[in-house]
């Protein structure tokens, strides 16, 4: 499944001249202090806006500030790097984009492998510093006899031999982001993430600071109040880089939140937005969550990217056009509700299964016509709305359930089959399937 295409209405994109290097930024909300994150790993401040799980994250601390974003030196947008950045110079990048932007004083976000660099900020610029939240970080790259917790050189080593030799996959999820890392949209979506974020060789050169990163000597400098937040199950930066940063900087605040997803912006994101929000603000937002039962729809093109390479770029262009139209109208017509196109399929909502079968096979019908075939699964349950978009346990299951048919079929839920017992629609049973992610075994049916 190709990534998810959703309208986003960001600020444009600007530049802050660090040395000799052009550094992309972009400035987000009006919030009533800045915050300026650093992301770790690598980045792209265009596609980050549109990414399915990274967007809605960015959107939310935008909610409660005025967030400034950066492309690192040699990741994004900014300018590539032929040596290795060093920290310093990782740092003033960070001053560039505050100067450029009119912030005179902000809080520093720092996430992962930039963590050292926001710590290097914090005490270097003691006045321009109003909080720093350290997240999934360390203070040391490589292993020492008094600091256990890094990686030796020769697993560090392979670490990096292995993204590079799988990058633009999605591979970073494997480790990164566990509770993704199998959903086809999320990979396929953080796969051109990486592409856009850098090459391979460009991989090698920006990650291999991390093993001369040590900041710990700086930590007793740092006079900001300091949030640092880990995950109890993060096998990337373990907890205990987490504590040892918050011993080690004045009056640091250590919270270990459950769950196993190195980045901040996967697994359960709420608890991690919660505790920044309060630590910044003095009180958590409620978010606004309304809960409704619904029937999930989501259709997917049977092997697009063939199909793509058979048509070329611009008649694949023109199929999907006339793909993501016939789709809104079938789907309105049968009462449904779209929730976004994902590249070569749709995820939908309606308030009835029948009408939900209908849609979907009125859908299968008119891709026939466009010389298309695809697969579709319905599950109808309890399901989560958070302004545009839906979420909770029942959109996973239809996810699911779709990933389970085969080509030209349109498979449902025992859910479904129970709820449209009475009327003309018929069923073929399929059997009884684990779904990944989601508890016990599931009987699923085919629409005859």
């Amino acid at each position: 499944m190709c990534y998810v295409r959703t309208a986003v209405i960001a600020p444009e994109t600007k530049y802050a001249k660090s040395g000799d290097v052009h550094i992309a930024y972009r400035v987000v909300g009006e919030g009533p202090f800045d915050l300026v994150f650093t992301p770790g790993w690598v980045s792209h401040v265009e596609y980050a806006w549109e990414e399915p799980s990274l967007g809605p994250f960015l959107r939310r601390l935008a909610s409660f500030s005025r967030l400034l974003i950066l492309d690192r030196r040699g990741t994004g947008l900014s300018d590539r790097v032929a040596r290795l950045p060093t920290l310093e110079e990782r740092m003033d990048d960070i001053r560039a984009v505050m100067d450029a932007a009119g912030s005179k004083r902000a809080t520093i976000f720092g996430v992962s492998e930039s963590g050292p660099m926001s710590v290097l900020f914090a005490a270097t610029y003691p006045e321009r510093t109003r909080a720093l939240v350290l997240c999934n970080t360390l203070a040391k790259g490589l292993r020492a006899d008094d600091y256990p917790w890094g990686r030796s050189g020769e697993a560090a080593a392979a670490f990096l031999d292995h993204f590079e030799a799988n990058w633009g996959t999605g591979v970073t999820l494997d480790l990164f982001a566990q509770s993704i890392a199998q959903d086809p949209q999320h990979r396929a979506s953080w796969a051109r993430f990486e592409r856009l974020a850098v090459s391979p060789g460009g991989l090698r050169v920006l990650v291999g600071t991390l093993a001369e990163m040590d900041v710990r000597a700086v930590l007793p400098l740092v006079q900001a109040p300091t949030l640092v937040l880990t995950r109890a199950g993060d096998k990337v930066m373990l907890p205990a880089e987490g504590r040892f940063l918050a011993e080690h900087i004045p009056g640091g605040r250590f919270v270990e939140l459950p769950g196993d997803d190195h980045f901040p912006w996967t697994g359960d994101t709420e608890a991690v937005l919660g505790e920044v929000q309060e630590f910044l603000t003095g009180a958590r937002e409620a978010v606004e969550s309304d809960r409704v039962l619904a029937t999930v729809l989501f259709t997917d093109i049977v092997d697009s990217t063939a199909r793509a390479a058979e048509l070329g770029d611009r008649r694949w262009r023109e199929t999907l056009d006339a793909h993501d139209g016939a789709i809104a109208r079938e789907i309105t017509r049968f009462r449904g509700r779209l929730i976004k196109h994902t590249g070569d399929g749709a995820l939908a909502t309606f308030d009835g299964p029948a009408r939900a079968i209908e849609s979907a096979t009125a859908i299968r019908e008119q891709m026939h016509a466009l010389g298309l075939e695809i697969r579709a699964g319905l599950h109808t349950g309890e399901v989560e709305l958070r302004g545009q978009d839906v979420g909770g346990i029942a959109v996973h299951i239809g996810a699911r359930v779709a990933a389970s048919a085969v080509p030209g079929e349109i498979r449902v839920s025992s859910t479904v089959r129970d709820l449209v017992v009475g009327s003309s629609l018929r069923f073929a049973e399929r059997g009884a399937h684990t779904l990944k992610g989601v508890p016990g075994e599931w009987q699923l049916f085919a629409v005859a």
